[in-house]
C-alpha cells in the first residue's frame, strides 16, 4: 500500500483496520470472563511464596501429616487495659470460647455455610492475671484467604459484645490473616477507578480534547481484561503463584505502559497528520517511526520482568511472567488496536486543535526546544552539576531500613485491631503464642532433639504434639519474642543450630517465625542475583537498538544514578514524613526493576528519535531536535505513570505505599531531569562519540555553526 510501510500499514489499512477491531473484540467477550476468576486463584499465604528448597517449606510439607496446612490459629486476648481480670469476665470469655466454637464459614460463591472451626484453646489466665488467652483453629480449606476474612469479622462480633469494660482482640495468624484479607477485599474495583480517573484528568491536561483520552483508555481496558485473563488461565493450570499484590500492580503497570505507549504513537500520528492528508498514510508512516521504539520499549520491560524467573522467591518470581504478560498484552493492543481505533474515527478525535495538513508542529518552538537552547552553551557544566545532586540525593540511601518488615508495621493507615490485639498479648504472655516454631525430626531422636530446644534461650514449652507418623516426629515450642521481628529470626537460627548437632535427627525448623526468616533471606539473595542480570539485558537491547556501545554504557550509569537517587529521597520520605518503621527485604529489588525497565522505556524514546535525526542533522543538532520533539510526549507519559503509580498509596499497606512512592517519584525524576536534562547535556557534549564503534560516530554530515541560535532552529523536516 505504502511501498516500504506495508507492514506498518496493516492495522490502519482501509480494510484491516476493521478486521483489527473485530479479532479484538471477539478475544474481548472470553477475557471478560476469565479475568473476573482471577482473585480465585490467588494464594496470598506467606508459604506459597517460598522456593521448594527452603526449610521452612519442607517443614509445611511435611507438617501436614501432623496438622492440616490449611489451619490458622486465631488468638483472642480479653483484657480491662491493665487491670485485674474479674470472675466475671473468666465467665464471659468462657462463653465467648463457647460460641466461637460454632462459627461457620461463608465460602464465596453459592457453597453453603460450613463448620470451619476445629478446636477451642482456653480461655487460659496470664501469669499476672491481667488478661485472658484463647486460640481458636480456624479451618479455610481451598477458600484461603476469602473465608476467612469474614470469618475473623464473625469472631470479633462475637467477643467485642458485652463485657462492661472488658475488651477483647483477635490477633494471631488467623487474625492478621482477615485483616489482610479485608484490606484487599473489593479493592481492586477501587484502584481501577482511582487509576483510570488519574489517567483521564493526565489525557485531558495533554491532548486539551474532550473526546481523544476516550481512544487509549479503552484500548488500555482491553488489554486489562485480556491480560488478567492470561494470567488467570496460568495460576490455574501452570502453576503460576499470584498474590493480591501482584494483582493489583498489574492493574497500575498496564495503565501506565499502556497510556505511555499510546501516548508516543499519537504524538508521532499528529505530527504526520500535519504532513500527509491521508489519515491512513499519516498512520502507516507514524507506526513505521514510532513503532520500532515502542516495539524496543515494551520488550525491554518485558524482558526485565522476566529476569525475575531467576528469583528463589516464588512471590518474586512470578511477578516477572505477570507483568510481562501485562506489557506484552498492552503492547500489542496500542500497535494494532490503538492505530485501528484512530483512523476508523478520523481527525476529528482530536478536536477542538485538530492537525491540519500543511500545519506546523508546535513542539518546534516549544518549552523543551527552549531547554535545549539553555542547556548547549555549557554542556559539560550542566550534566556534572546534574549528576552532583542526584548523587547527593542519593546519599539518602543510608537510611534505607530493609532488615526486615513486621506485621504489626505492615499497614500504613490506623491501626487494625489485630494489632492492638497483638500488643495485649505481647505484654501479657509469650509474644509467639499462637505462632510456633516446628520441628520435624527422626522419631528415634525425638529425645535428643526436644532437650537440644529445650536449651535454647528465650524458647519455651517445647514439646511433642501428636503420635509419630512415618518414622517422624513433629515438635512445637513458643517463641518468647514476636514471630515476625529480629528476636524471633534469632531464636529460629539458634533453634536450627541446635537440631544440627543432634546426631542423625534430620531436623527441620520451621513456622511463622521460620517462614518470614527465609522469605527475608531469599529476598536479599534474589536482589544480588537478578539486579545485575536484569542491567546486562537492559544494555543489550539498547546496544543492539542504537548500533552502539558507548551510549548504551552511559544510559544504562544514568538509569542506575537516577534509581538511586529515587531510593535515596524515599527513604528519607518513608521515614521523615510518612513515619515508617521500615521496608520489607523485598522493595529494593522490585523498585530497581519497575525504575530501571521504565527509565530504560524513556532513554528509548529520547534516543531512537536522536539516532534517527542525527543521521541526517548530526548528533548535537539531533539531540536538540530529539528533546523538542519528544520532550513534551516524554514528560506527558512520566506523568501518567507516575500517577498510576501514586495510585497505590490508596491501599493501606506500607510496602504497596512504599513501592508507589519510589516509582512514582522515580520516574517524574526520570523525565524531568535524567532524559530530558542529563542525557541531552551528555549527547552535546559528547556529540558523534556516542555512538562509537558504528558509522554515526564518524560524522560527516554538515552541521551549523555552534551557536544556541543554530543548534536551536526549529526543527527541519
Amino acid at each position: 500500500m505504502f511501498g516500504e510501510y506495508r507492514f506498518s500499514s496493516i492495522p490502519c489499512g482501509r480494510v484491516s483496520k476493521w478486521v483489527v477491531l473485530v479479532v479484538w473484540l471477539l478475544l474481548f467477550v472470553p477475557a471478560i470472563m476469565l479475568a473476573s476468576k482471577l482473585t480465585d486463584a490467588q494464594s496470598n499465604e506467606a508459604s506459597a511464596w517460598l522456593p521448594k528448597n527452603a526449610e521452612s517449606t519442607q517443614v509445611v510439607e511435611l507438617a501436614e501429616k501432623f496438622v492440616p496446612s490449611d489451619t490458622f490459629p486465631a488468638v483472642v486476648v480479653h483484657h480491662r487495659d491493665g487491670a485485674a481480670i474479674t470472675a466475671a469476665d473468666r465467665a464471659k470469655a468462657t462463653a465467648d470460647a463457647a460460641r466461637l466454637a460454632q462459627v461457620t464459614g461463608d465460602p464465596p460463591g453459592d457453597a453453603p455455610a460450613r463448620k470451619i472451626v476445629q478446636s477451642v484453646q482456653g480461655p487460659r489466665p496470664s501469669k499476672d492475671g491481667k488478661a485472658l488467652q484463647t486460640i481458636v483453629n480456624v479451618k479455610v480449606g481451598d477458600d484461603g484467604w476469602e473465608l476467612l476474612g469474614p470469618a475473623v469479622k464473625d469472631f470479633r462480633d462475637v467477643v467485642q459484645s458485652g463485657g462492661a469494660g472488658l475488651e477483647a482482640h483477635v490477633t494471631g495468624p488467623a487474625g492478621y490473616g482477615g485483616d489482610f484479607s479485608n484490606v484487599f477485599s473489593g479493592f481492586d474495583a477501587t484502584l481501577l477507578y482511582i487509576t483510570a480517573a488519574i489517567v483521564i484528568v493526565i489525557l485531558l491536561i495533554t491532548y486539551r480534547s474532550p473526546v481523544l483520552w476516550l481512544v487509549p483508555l479503552i484500548c488500555v481496558a482491553i488489554s486489562l481484561q485480556a491480560a488478567e485473563a492470561v494470567v488467570y488461565l496460568l495460576a490455574e493450570h501452570a502453576g503460576l503463584t499470584v498474590n493480591g499484590q501482584a494483582a493489583f500492580i498489574l492493574t497500575v503497570m498496564v495503565f501506565g505502559v499502556g497510556t505511555d505507549y499510546a501516548l508516543l504513537l499519537i504524538a508521532r500520528y499528529r505530527e504526520e497528520l500535519r504532513r500527509h492528508s491521508d489519515r491512513h498514510e499519516a498512520m502507516a508512516f507514524a507506526l513505521h517511526r514510532a513503532g520500532p521504539a515502542i516495539i524496543a520499549s515494551g520488550s525491554t520491560v518485558a524482558l526485565s520482568m522476566l529476569c525475575l524467573l531467576m528469583a528463589m522467591l516464588n512471590s518474586t518470581k512470578s511477578m516477572g511472567p505477570v507483568m510481562a504478560i501485562g506489557v506484552a498484552v498492552a503492547l500489542a493492543a496500542m500497535v494494532t488496536l490503538l492505530p485501528a481505533l484512530l483512523v476508523i474515527f478520523g481527525r476529528w478525535m482530536f478536536w477542538p486543535v485538530r492537525p491540519r495538513y500543511g500545519s506546523q508542529e508546535p513542539a518546534e518552538r516549544g518549552f523543551w526546544a527552549r531547554v535545549g537552547t539553555f542547556i548547549t552553551p555549557h554542556p559539560r557544566l550542566t550534566w556534572l552539576v546534574t549528576a552532583v545532586v542526584l548523587g547527593g540525593m542519593a546519599l539518602g540511601l543510608a537510611g534505607l531500613k530493609t532488615d526486615y518488615l513486621a506485621q504489626k508495621d505492615s499497614f500504613s493507615a490506623g491501626k487494625p485491631d489485630s494489632v492492638a490485639g497483638e500488643e495485649v498479648l505481647v505484654a501479657h504472655f509469650p509474644a509467639g503464642t499462637g505462632s510456633p516454631i516446628q520441628v520435624i525430626a527422626k522419631a528415634p531422636t525425638a529425645s535428643g532433639v526436644q532437650a537440644a530446644l529445650t536449651g535454647v534461650p528465650n524458647l519455651t514449652d517445647v514439646k511433642p504434639a501428636g503420635r509419630p507418623v512415618d518414622g517422624l516426629v513433629y515438635l512445637e515450642g513458643t517463641l518468647n519474642a514476636p514471630p515476625d521481628t529480629q528476636a524471633g529470626f534469632s531464636i529460629v537460627e539458634r533453634a536450627r543450630a541446635a537440631v544440627d548437632r543432634v546426631p542423625g535427627a534430620d531436623a527441620k525448623v520451621g513456622g511463622a517465625s521460620a517462614v518470614t526468616l527465609d522469605i527475608n533471606n531469599a529476598s536479599r539473595h534474589d536482589q544480588n542475583l537478578v539486579i545485575p542480570i536484569v542491567l546486562l539485558v537492559v544494555f543489550g537491547i539498547l546496544a543492539v537498538l542504537l548500533r552502539a556501545l558507548v551510549a548504551p554504557l552511559i544510559l544504562v550509569a544514568t538509569v542506575v544514578l537516577s534509581f538511586a537517587a529515587a531510593l535515596g529521597v524515599s527513604a528519607l520520605v518513608f521515614t521523615h514524613l510518612f513515619g515508617f518503621a521500615g521496608s520489607d527485604p523485598s522493595f529494593p529489588l522490585w523498585a530497581f526493576v519497575f525504575l530501571v525497565a521504565l527509565g530504560t522505556d524513556y532513554n528509548i524514546f529520547l534516543m531512537t528519535r536522536v539516532h534517527e535525526e542525527a543521521k541526517q542533522h548530526g548528533t548535537r543538532r539531533g539531540a536538540l531536535i530529539g528533546l523538542a520533539a519528544t520532550g513534551g510526549v516524554i514528560t506527558s507519559a512520566g506523568a501518567v505513570l507516575a500517577g498510576t503509580f501514586a495510585a497505590l498509596g490508596s491501599l493501606p499497606l506500607v510496602f504497596v505505599t512504599e513501592l508507589g512512592f519510589a516509582v512514582a517519584f522515580g520516574v517524574l525524576l526520570d523525565t524531568f531531569i535524567v532524559r530530558s536534562v542529563l542525557v541531552t547535556a551528555l549527547n552535546l557534549d559528547l556529540g558523534p562519540r556516542m555512538w562509537w564503534p558504528s558509522a554515526l560516530a564518524r560524522e560527516t554530515t554538515p552541521r551549523p555553526a555552534d551557536t544556541a541560535e543554530d543548534e536551536t532552529a526549529a526543527v527541519p523536516r
